[in-house]
């Protein structure tokens, strides 16, 4: 497979830089045997009694930092992970890359040392407990693609309404159309909830950079599916209900959890890299945004629907107008289509 087997043509216009006025504002495209466009308020007629919605509870750090550096010289940071409570691994853009043992002064005064590299990423030490520190001097790290700097409005809606463990720098961003109200309307319908933890990583927005898709590796992210999730998806499955994947983060920590045949507690590393031609083991439908073209979310998506079927569905949402990434619209998909 190559990565242009992953390419669709997207109109500039359709990339959504705002989120809609409220969260279940939305459109949803149902993607299974057939494609018919919904809202996202439709969700709950989807959804049977006895089904289980798993959701991701990361919560978005203000991962984005300014610094200069000693010589003057502006930098921008941008944290990948939290490694311990005063150090972290970033990625640092300057007209220089800083050295070990250099100093990046932060616009709030602190003052970070460069300790060392680990690959792509620089490990930084900082003056203090970095999570206070990015709550007082950073900002919220936007997706590249939506080509603006942080707003008020954002702190808020780039963040899902049950985040809970603060990590990722990156939103997963299908749960971002849920509001307290739909996660109430789910319950009464009968509808499960269970929750795993995936720490969004930077990498997420980096492009394959071999044409041959086997020869790309992902970044590792950090999962946490624990026994109660596990629990609730063995109950659900034995009494007929489906496991819904709320984002593809969340299909990845499950699949995570399933490799030795069944949905076992993990705490850990991913690197998980699915393609089509893989065998899903946890996920009967999952609930999803628009991808880039080319991306290994893409990818993942399609190896759950079929490739075809989901570029066709991505032509129907490029004719009909959907928002697209991040802020855009959502699809609820299952492997009814598959070619």
């Amino acid at each position: 497979m190559q990565i242009s087997d992953f390419d669709y043509a997207l109109p500039d216009e359709l990339i959504a830089r705002y989120p809609a006025a409220e969260r279940r504002a939305s459109r949803l495209l149902e993607v299974g045997r057939r494609i018919v466009d919904r809202r996202f308020t439709d969700l709950p007629t989807l959804l049977n009694p006895g089904d289980l919605l798993v959701f991701n509870d990361t919560r978005v750090i203000p991962a984005r930092l300014s610094a200069v550096k000693e010589t003057g010289g502006r930098v921008e940071i941008l944290i990948e992970r939290i490694e311990s409570e005063c150090r972290a691994l970033a990625q640092v853009r300057a007209s220089k890359s800083p050295k070990k043992g250099g100093r990046l002064l932060l616009t709030g005064g602190e003052e970070v040392r460069v300790a060392g590299r680990d690959g792509e990423f620089f490990i930084l030490d900082f003056p203090g407990p970095v999570l206070t520190i990015l709550e007082s001097a950073g900002e919220v790290p936007l997706p590249p693609y939506l080509g603006r700097d942080a707003e008020p409005e954002d702190v808020e809606r780039y963040q899902t309404v049950y985040a809970k463990d603060p990590g990722a720098v990156a939103a997963p961003t299908a749960g971002l159309h849920f509001d307290s109200t739909m996660l109430d309307e789910t319950l009464a319908a009968g509808v499960g909830h269970a929750w795993i933890t995936l720490h969004v990583g930077a990498g997420t927005f980096q492009a394959l950079r071999r044409e041959h898709i086997e020869e790309n590796r992902l970044h590792s992210e950090r999962v946490q599916v624990s026994a109660a999730c596990c629990e609730a998806m063995r109950e659900t499955r034995a009494a007929g209900g489906r496991v819904i994947a709320v984002g593809t983060t969340v299909v990845r920590a499950l699949e995570c959890a399933s490799r030795a045949g069944e949905i076992k507690p993990f705490q850990g590393e991913t690197d998980l890299f699915i393609l089509p031609g893989y065998e899903f083991r946890s996920v009967d439908a999952m609930i999803t945004n628009f991808h880039l073209p080319r991306s290994s979310l893409l990818m993942l998506v399609a190896a759950f629907a079929g490739r075809e079927h989901i570029l066709r569905a991505y032509e129907h949402a490029v004719q009909s107008k959907y928002r697209f990434f991040s802020y855009g619209d959502s699809m609820f998909v299952t492997p009814g289509g598959h070619e």
